[in-house]
């Protein structure tokens, strides 16, 4: 009885231990399929990934900019809000939110991101200046 008790044991742990090695690849199998603008495959094996580990917001963020190529507005949102919801200072979740409020035309959420994005940018703060110049653009036209 102990001795299938053990062996159950040790097949129940190298089942797990190949499940996990299998899935640590998903990650890496998608964003070189990314990287070759394989977008339908790459997206699915992040999606996978998702399933295995859904707490990862580098899957979702890779999602969110698979589907800004395909124009899918609806799952790019959703998919930059749930990086930010688990990062909440994902420089590139962020910017791409002020981007989806600037083709909004929605100045004040834009404005306010940018305020959110100024606290936290350490890599891409050199997005700033674009940012304003496409409220300060927004602006001129209104003002006409």
């Amino acid at each position: 009885m102990i001795k299938k008790l053990i062996l159950l044991l040790i097949v129940t742990f190298n089942l797990n231990y190949i499940a996990n090695a299998e899935q640590k690849d998903f990650f890496n199998d998608a964003k070189e399929l990314y990287e070759k603008e394989s977008y339908d495959d790459s997206k699915f094996l992040f999606q996978r990934n998702i399933v295995y580990n859904p707490k990862d917001s580098k899957s979702y963020l890779y999602l969110a900019k698979i589907f800004k190529k395909e124009e899918n507005k609806r799952e790019l949102e959703k998919n930059i809000n749930t990086v930010l919801l688990l990062e909440p200072k994902n420089e590139e979740a962020m910017y791409l939110l002020i981007d989806i409020e600037l083709e909004r035309s929605n100045f004040s959420k834009a404005e306010q991101l940018r305020e959110d994005f100024k606290k936290i940018c350490s890599n891409l703060c050199d997005k700033i200046a674009s940012i304003n110049k496409r409220l300060k653009e927004f602006e001129k036209q209104d003002a006409s």
